[in-house]
């Protein structure tokens, strides 16, 4: 109990919070802004499995890394499209279309791994993102290895927080997209367009979760394969209502599971006895209980998973 306890001080612990919540983090972002527009985008685990692969083999075949997310964002942003037009001026079904990016991004990117690559007994590795040493500030005791010892994309991410809270709760454009969500109706008699706003939010949001899978090939591994996504985006998708659809409330919620994997990691070398599969599930029980808590509570955007036609009431 004492070792369970000493655990929690660790600056180690919490070191891999942050890496643990860097991918949610896009997920959830690029989740979030979909769905304040009115679009459900159920293809999150094939858009970060896409992009995961699309960075590293960026990478792979030669350029650098920070090319690497931004051809991995181009790639995310192609399947959103792809959704966006099933879904917004088609009015498809948006699970039935989510859940087919999902398996046909998760396939092409196998596919097309395996057409380049050339795979022998173990994969094929890449340099990642090391680490940046940023001097004075990562020799300070706990907050240097927690905050200051990080890889580039964790402090985008973080950054990306603060941006989409910004610009949809104090810009023209935020407001726009949240009332796409709401009343796509009202945003049409201002003179904008709700089509063009969902599809620009859409390809926005995928593009977010195609970095958020790229960090895990680019940052916290170094090969592609192709289960290495495990059900981060459908962890994102149960975020976004665990935030009630705000950017700081989803930053929350990602450090929050990422806490409850990165313990139970932990807690395996020190408690035995205990199954090991009853320490994977842990996070993912944990992050039920905390959804049924907030969910009840949570203002759904009006106009989620509503098509919209022109001139219909």
């Amino acid at each position: 109990m004492i070792e369970a306890l000493e655990i929690l001080t660790s600056a180690s612990l919490w070191a891999a919070v942050l890496r643990i919540a860097t991918p949610l983090i896009f997920g959830v972002l690029g989740a979030l802004i979909c769905e304040r527009s009115g679009v459900l985008n159920l293809g999150i685990e094939g858009i970060m499995t896409m992009g995961a692969m699309v960075g590293w083999l960026t990478v792979y075949l030669g350029a650098d890394l920070w090319t690497g997310l931004a051809m991995a964002a181009a790639a995310g942003a192609m399947m959103g499209l792809l959704h966006a037009l099933l879904t917004v001026p088609l009015g498809l079904s948006q699970h039935v279309s989510g859940l087919g990016i999902t398996l046909f991004a998760s396939a092409l990117a196998y596919y097309l791994y395996r057409l380049i690559v050339v795979v022998g007994e173990s994969p094929p590795t890449i340099v990642p993102f090391r680490p940046l040493d940023l001097g004075p500030l990562s020799d300070l005791p706990f907050l240097g290895p927690v905050f200051f010892s990080q890889s580039a994309p964790t402090y985008v991410a973080l950054l990306a927080v603060v941006v989409m809270g910004y610009v949809l709760a104090r810009t023209p454009l935020g407001l726009a997209i949240r009332m796409t969500g709401e009343n796509p109706h009202a945003v049409e008699a201002q003179g904008v367009n709700p089509i063009a706003i969902r599809i620009g939010a859409v390809m926005a949001g995928s593009a977010l979760m195609g970095v958020g899978g790229a960090f895990l090939t680019t940052a916290a591994f170094n090969s592609f394969f192709p289960e290495m996504v495990q059900g981060r985006g459908w962890i994102c998708i149960a975020l976004v209502v665990f935030a009630s659809w705000r950017p700081y409330k989803a930053l929350l919620g990602a450090l929050l599971f990422a806490f409850f994997d990165a313990y139970q990691l932990r807690l395996q070398t020190v408690v035995e006895g205990v199954p090991y599969q009853l320490f994977l599930m842990a996070p993912y029980v944990l992050s039920i209980v905390a959804l049924i808590l907030v969910a009840r509570r949570a203002e759904v955007p009006a106009a989620l998973m509503t098509p919209y036609r022109r001139g219909e009431r």
